[in-house]
């Protein structure tokens, strides 16, 4: 069970890895982080590591270069991906005039967070979630973008080298993929806890069980054997903070459940916004520094856990080494 797990964070740094004034192409809305050491069939690559991240509403993935995951990072500018190669909108979802006004009217919910409106209809490409596939020898990245008004979905595109993706149309489920493989499918945990299933993990996914409330915000997974450890954020918590659930990989899939909740990490240092005035989060972007953590990401090597989480709301990345021991 999670209560009985002993969790250990160490930051790597006393800073995050990624901030806006690293480059000022990337942007000041920082978050949704998935890193991969590059495989060795990828012919000069840029650096050991490859960061993608995104700008909440922004109009393509970033990728940042190292070859320390301390860093120092650099930043590609072309990105990863941008909107006219993603299959999504890439204008302004239509929107009529009485659905116009019903968002245009809508109280704002905050300072820094964008307008309903803007929301309902502003094309963008945002949490990549991305994975060496070497039984393919491609690098994979599941992403969301708009697909209607309202509507956000998730797509995939693959490369042989990172640098160059290539979408593929078909939707495959709600927005925040989260894979993993095991037992011979692929399997993807999306905003709010929704889990999926495909043989491939490219196409056909098939929608199963509601795991979390609607109010969880992003994910992240490890699995280890037989369970899976779901690494989130709660919309409404103050401070929003990292917490941690597990989930027993039974037989049937469908009958998967969602146990226990734990504190892994919060704001505890002023670049991650700790020296800010807490207040309950909302859901949607946020477009001022803020007491929050969110948008965990999780990244193993050589048995060697990283959490890498978006700091002060969406102004950065931070990294932290993470132990669990039974």
């Amino acid at each position: 069970m999670v209560g009985d797990l002993n969790i250990e964070i160490r930051r790597l740094l006393d800073a995050p890895i990624i901030y806006p004034d690293l480059d000022g192409g990337i942007g000041t809305n920082i978050q949704g982080p998935s890193l991969i050491e590059v495989p060795d069939w990828v012919p000069r690559p840029l650096g050991r590591y490859y960061l993608y991240f995104a700008d909440h509403k922004g109009s393509y993935i970033r990728l940042a270069f190292a070859d320390e995951l301390d860093g120092p990072w650099s930043i590609h500018p072309p990105g990863a991906l941008d909107l006219d190669r993603s299959h999504f909108l890439a204008t302004p979802a239509p929107v009529s005039d009485e659905e116009r006004a019903r968002l245009e009217a809508a109280p704002s919910r905050g300072e820094g967070v964008p307008s309903a409106l803007f929301t309902a209809t502003q094309p963008h490409l945002a949490s990549p979630d991305v994975h060496v596939r070497r039984d393919r020898r491609q690098i994979v990245m599941y992403y969301h973008g708009l697909e209607g008004l309202s509507l956000q979905r998730t797509r995939v595109a693959t490369s042989p080298d990172g640098l160059r993706f290539t979408a593929r149309p078909e939707l495959l489920g709600r927005s925040y993929f989260r894979a993993f493989p095991y037992r011979g499918y692929w399997y993807a945990l999306s905003m709010p806890g929704v889990i999926y299933r495909s043989r491939d993990g490219l196409s056909g996914f098939e929608e199963g069980p509601t795991l979390f409330e609607p109010t969880m915000r992003h994910a992240a997974v490890l699995r280890r054997r037989n369970r899976l450890f779901v690494f989130w954020s709660n919309v409404g918590d103050n401070p929003e903070r990292i917490l941690l659930s597990t989930i027993e990989l039974s037989d049937d899939w469908r009958n998967w459940t969602a146990e226990g909740q734990r504190e892994v990490l919060r704001p505890e240092w002023a670049w991650e916004g700790a020296e800010l005035p807490r207040d309950p989060s909302v859901r949607d972007a946020i477009n001022i520094r803020v007491n929050q953590v969110r948008d965990p990401a999780i990244y193993v090597e050589n048995d060697r856990v990283y959490l890498l989480y978006s700091v002060a709301g969406e102004a950065g990345i931070g990294i932290a080494e993470l132990t669990l021991r039974c």
